[in-house]
């Protein structure tokens, strides 16, 4: 069966977005759903968070986009892709794809298509705080295309695997969901502390400290170790798949190695909302280290349960105190280590506490088997993928 290769540009309309002004309130909170990366999680566009009114497009660069339109986010967050299932508008970071023949593509083909060359696009993209392509990189992208019939075929398995996948993903948001609410209902909620547990300050439940700062000054430094950034910590999570290594001296290694269940909290981040996240560390890196974006909570632990402080520190409430008074500098979110220590929390009491860390070990149990079932649907759905587009399935 042939197969041809086109361009995306030559075959498809590449339509940018664009945000209205915040300052004119007459151009938000109307009936045109308005799209924003965050949206696109799911890879289908029902709803969106934000809404604009017909002023606010008819005042701005967005484009109103017809549903089947397939979005792609060419900023910060370069290739994720999600289709439109309502009439929609979306902002800059997002161009609309719409084929310019009718029956020339199955929607769900072309998601995939493109998917496929997410690291492609990453790879093309540029920029100073966040990379980003432009209109122009994504018509180059060359596309492998076969007759609409077989686009169906292809994207029907495709579909049947990836819905095995989305299912693993709800049952850990379930768990994760389980956790949230089990914290709730034991201590109540942080912002309003209606169970009346002490408050104290961070500096008070154990000790804090700063990280490594990356530079090329440090070449010449004796000792080389591995070290986390922030794109290895989030809210409850550890993503240790790429770590790189840093040269130190031995009081540097002495002051920032981290031991089991120190917890690592974002110091500094372009995202406002992401500052704050924390996660405990989980020992798996013999005399791993720690750079400056992040900070190190090391809990006494005669005072408090270091998984329940990750829990307090990941709420809304906890998550209030700490970033409350972030500051900005050069596009850059931070807080910093005497913010960390003057924040406040609340204490209940220690056996309650370790209570809630033994239903949390349980779950994180479950929740570890359900992210290894994931893992094999994952290299499942690539190898299935990888022969869709060489024509083999």
């Amino acid at each position: 069966m042939s197969w041809r290769s086109v361009k995306l540009g030559d075959t498809c309309d590449v339509i940018a977005g664009g945000t209205p002004k915040r300052s004119k309130p007459s151009y938000w909170s109307g009936d045109i759903p308005w799209v924003k990366i965050s949206d696109m999680i799911e890879g289908r566009i029902r709803q969106t968070e934000e809404a604009i009114t017909r002023a606010g497009l008819e005042g701005s660069s967005a484009k109103l986009l017809p549903p089947g339109t397939l979005l792609v986010s060419i900023f910060a967050t370069i290739g994720r892709t999600a289709v439109l299932e309502c009439e929609a508008a979306t902002n800059q970071a997002i161009v609309g794809v719409i084929p310019r023949q009718q029956g020339q593509f199955d929607d769900r083909f072309l998601q995939y298509s493109l998917r496929r060359k997410t690291q492609e696009l990453q790879r093309q993209g540029r920029g100073v705080a966040q990379a980003n392509i432009s209109g122009s990189m994504l018509k180059a992208t060359e596309l492998l295309v076969p007759p609409l019939a077989e686009q169906k075929r292809i994207a029907g398995i495709l579909d049947a695997a990836d819905a095995l996948r989305a299912k693993r993903c709800e049952a850990l948001a379930e768990l994760d969901t389980l956790i949230q609410s089990t914290f709730l209902d034991m201590f109540g909620d942080p912002v309003t502390n209606p169970m009346g547990w002490e408050v104290t300050t961070v500096s008070t439940i154990g000790s804090i400290q700063g990280g490594l700062q990356v530079t090329s000054k440090r070449r010449s430094l004796p000792i080389e170790r591995p070290y986390l950034r922030v794109a290895n910590v989030f809210r409850g999570l550890l993503q240790l798949d790429e770590i790189k290594t840093i040269r130190l001296t031995e009081s540097e290694l002495l002051r920032t190695a981290l031991e089991y269940e120190d917890i690592l909290i974002v110091e500094g981040h372009g995202n406002k909302a992401e500052i704050g996240r924390c996660a405990r560390w989980d020992g798996s890196i013999d005399q791993c280290v720690h750079q400056n974006h992040l900070i190190r909570l090391r809990c006494d632990r005669s005072k408090t349960s270091p998984i329940y402080v990750e829990h307090f520190i990941n709420s809304t409430g906890g998550r209030r105190s700490l970033v409350g008074t972030s500051r900005t500098t050069s596009g850059l979110n931070t807080i910093s280590v005497s913010k960390v220590g003057g924040s406040e929390i609340q204490l209940p009491s220690l056996d309650l506490q370790h209570r809630f860390a033994a239903i949390v070990e349980s779950v994180e149990h479950q929740k570890a088997r359900q992210r290894a079932h994931l893992s094999e649907l994952d290299t499942l759905f690539a190898s299935l993928q990888s022969r869709a587009f060489q024509g083999d399935i």
